[in-house]
C-alpha cells in the first residue's frame, strides 16, 4: 500500500500506529491472493482505522463482526470484492456458569480472571453478564484453553461451555438523556455534566488517562468535543454528545447528552 507510512504516522499520533500497520498488512495479504484476512478483537474505534485502510486499497470490502448484533469489541475483515464465499471470523461464544448462592460476580471479576491467565485483550471481545453467569465472545482458538484453565473466578467455581452465536440476543442498552448547559465544549465540562462529577474530578480523571474520546486516549481537559463524540470514563461507563442545542442568553452552550447505563 503506497500510503502505508502516512496512515501509520497519522494513527501513531493517536497511539494506534501499530494496529494500523497490522490492518495494512492484512489488506495487503488479500491483494496477494488470499480471499480475506481477519484481525484480532479491537475497540469500536478500530473501525475508523479499517475504513481508512480500505479507502486506500483497491478491490477490497471491509466487514465487521463481534459475534452478535450490537457488539462493541469487533473483528475486522478485509475481503476481496470478487470473493463470494463465507468469511470465518473465528468467534466462539463461551458460556460461563456458576452457583450464584456463593457470590454475585461482575464484569470486572470475569475480565480480571481472563487477564490473570495471561490472555491478551485482543483475543476476546465483549463480556455479556447474566444473573447466573456470563458469555465471553472469544477467539475460537481460545475455547479449549478456557475450558481447561478457567476453573475459578474470585474463588467461585465456574464451568465453561460453548453455545451457538445465534443464541445471543442483540445488544440493548438503556439510555439516560441529560439536557444541560455548559460554559464551553471543553472535555472536562462535558465529562462533569454527563457523569455527574465535579469539574475538578473530571479533569483529574482525564489527566489520569481514565477518559477516552471516540475510543482514543483523551488529549487533555481542554480538548474540544462536538456532536457525535463518544466519551467513556473508566468505572462510569459511556456517553454520547448527541446534540448541540444552541446558546443561552447568558452565553452558555446547550447540549443533549445520552448516557448508556
Amino acid at each position: 500500500m503506497k500510503n502505508r507510512d502516512n496512515i501509520i504516522r497519522y494513527y501513531k499520533g493517536m497511539d494506534n500506529g501499530e494496529f494500523a500497520a497490522r490492518l495494512i498488512d492484512l489488506a495487503d495479504s488479500t491483494n496477494k491472493g488470499r480471499p480475506y484476512a481477519v484481525s484480532e478483537f479491537a475497540s469500536p474505534g478500530a473501525v475508523q482505522i479499517g475504513e481508512t485502510v480500505k479507502a486506500h486499497a483497491t478491490g477490497l470490502e471491509l466487514r465487521i463482526n463481534g459475534g452478535y448484533e450490537g457488539a462493541e469489541r469487533v473483528k475486522l475483515a478485509f475481503v476481496r470484492q470478487d470473493y463470494d464465499g463465507p468469511v470465518d471470523f473465528g468467534i466462539t461464544a463461551c458460556r460461563l456458569t456458576w452457583d450464584v448462592r456463593y457470590r454475585l460476580l461482575g464484569h470486572r471479576d470475569v475480565l480480571g480472571s481472563l487477564t490473570g491467565l495471561g490472555i491478551d485483550r485482543s483475543r476476546f471481545g465483549d463480556i455479556i453478564m447474566h444473573e447466573d453467569g456470563a458469555v465471553i465472545l472469544a477467539d475460537s482458538t481460545l475455547y479449549d484453553y478456557l475450558r481447561q484453565n478457567l476453573e475459578k473466578i474470585a474463588m467461585v467455581t465456574v464451568t465453561v461451555t460453548e453455545i451457538p452465536l445465534s443464541d445471543i440476543p442483540p445488544r440493548k442498552e438503556k439510555v439516560k438523556e441529560v439536557k444541560t448547559t455548559v460554559a464551553s465544549l471543553r472535555l472536562d465540562a462535558i465529562v462533569s455534566s454527563g457523569f455527574g462529577i465535579s469539574r475538578t474530578k473530571a479533569a483529574e480523571a482525564i489527566k489520569g488517562e481514565r477518559v477516552q474520546v471516540n475510543w482514543q486516549p483523551a488529549k487533555g481537559p481542554a480538548q474540544e468535543v462536538g456532536a457525535g463524540t463518544v466519551i467513556s470514563l473508566r468505572g462510569k461507563g459511556r456517553m454520547e454528545v448527541a446534540e448541540i442545542t444552541g446558546t443561552s442568553r447568558k452565553g452558555r452552550t446547550g447540549v443533549l447528552l445520552k448516557r448508556f447505563i
